[in-house]
């Protein structure tokens, strides 16, 4: 049996652009994924924190430092520039394998600059009263 764990999240991005007419997915700053540690074209659930819309897609790197954020294709009609998001990627594990998982969130600020990197065990997922309030909230049903 496997457990489907939060992994890596990208919380409060600024969605720069829109473009309906691309073929999908959200197309974000090649560092913001890094700093999370998500992988180029891997799924992610996006949340838009103004609308609670959600969305699963695949992310498509952006030019490093350009700090886009470019919801593509349909999902172009969830959320407008200047919505803040997040971008979730989840993982599928063993129970074992999930009591020592560390989850990765980059906080992320003004102009999309990642502000903090924050490593968070099973322990402070369980008791996410320890965490920052926005943190807590993602860490939990983000």
């Amino acid at each position: 049996m496997t457990v489907t764990m939060f992994r890596a999240k990208l919380h409060r991005l600024r969605v720069t652009e829109a473009d309906l007419d691309y073929e999908g997915s959200i197309t974000i700053d090649e560092e913001l994924l890094d700093a999370a540690g998500i992988l180029p074209h891997e799924q992610v659930q996006v949340v838009n924190v103004n609308n609670g819309r959600r969305l699963w897609t695949y992310t498509i790197p952006a030019a490093p430092g350009s700090r886009t954020v470019c919801l593509n294709g349909p999902a172009a009609r969830l959320a407008a520039p200047g919505d803040p998001i997040i971008a979730i990627a989840y993982a599928e594990m063993t129970p074992q394998e999930a009591e020592h998982h560390e989850a990765t969130a980059a906080l992320v600020g003004e102009g999309n600059e990642v502000d903090e990197v924050l490593a968070l065990s099973a322990e402070e997922r369980a008791h996410p009263e320890n965490l920052p309030e926005d943190v807590a909230e993602g860490a939990v049903v983000a």
